[in-house]
């Protein structure tokens, strides 16, 4: 059946279904008349299970390991049985500091944060985890800008090494000189202006308060 099918049937998009398919979760077949995907009723019933678990928050990764057998399925379920009561461990403790705001009746002004802080680090320090907004895993942050930056970069000057090969050929087969110099301005402009823009995105990253403000 076509995915058009297999999105009615489990309830879930395309979109889905696809990303499902990235990440080896899924593998239909292929029509060999056009090549078009071709899922059959296995894929469904499949589907299904995965749009189970995924509703439950259960990881792609266990999926994964779920799918490959190194993992069963008690398994997986004891383990994350214990990581949703670790959350909610923390969500209730998180609760009863919201409610002990609420019921102290003060306003911004008179709110008394270093006596609700020195309380959940107390509870931290037996084992609660509230949010950490210090916390952040900036080499994440800094792969992707920095690893557009390269390829681009190494583009660009690739881009240059050809433009000055053509001053090494002779004269009767090289471009005009203006058209060389042309040429070999845009890269170097763009380098320059890539160069710029990840330096001010890691002057963002660095500074944090964008990344912290997205967490709320």
């Amino acid at each position: 059946m076509k995915i058009n099918q297999v999105e009615q049937l489990v309830g879930i998009t395309k979109g889905n279904i696809r990303f499902y398919e990235k990440e080896g979760l899924l593998t239909p077949g292929r029509n060999n008349e056009n090549g078009y995907r071709d899922y059959s009723d296995a894929d469904v019933v499949w589907l299904k299970k995965i749009k189970l678990l995924r509703m439950l928050d259960v990881p792609i990764e266990e999926i994964l390991r779920l799918k490959s057998g190194s993992l069963t399925l008690e398994d997986a379920m004891g383990r994350h049985m214990i990581q949703l009561q670790r959350r909610q461990t923390n969500l209730e403790a998180a609760q009863g500091v919201c409610a002990q705001i609420r019921d102290s009746r003060s306003q911004l002004d008179a709110l008394d944060a270093d006596g609700v802080l020195e309380s959940m680090e107390r509870q931290e320090q037996e084992g609660t985890k509230f949010m950490n907004v210090g916390k952040q895993d900036k080499l994440t942050r800094y792969v992707s800008p920095i690893g557009a930056a390269a390829v681009v970069l190494v583009m660009m000057a690739a881009f240059i090494a050809l433009i000055a090969w053509g001053f090494t050929v002779s004269p009767e087969d090289a471009p005009p000189i203006g058209v060389i110099i042309g040429l070999a301005a845009i890269p170097v402009v763009v380098i320059i202006g890539v160069l710029a823009a990840v330096y001010q995105r890691i002057k963002q990253i660095k500074g944090g308060e964008e990344d912290a403000a997205a967490q709320y």
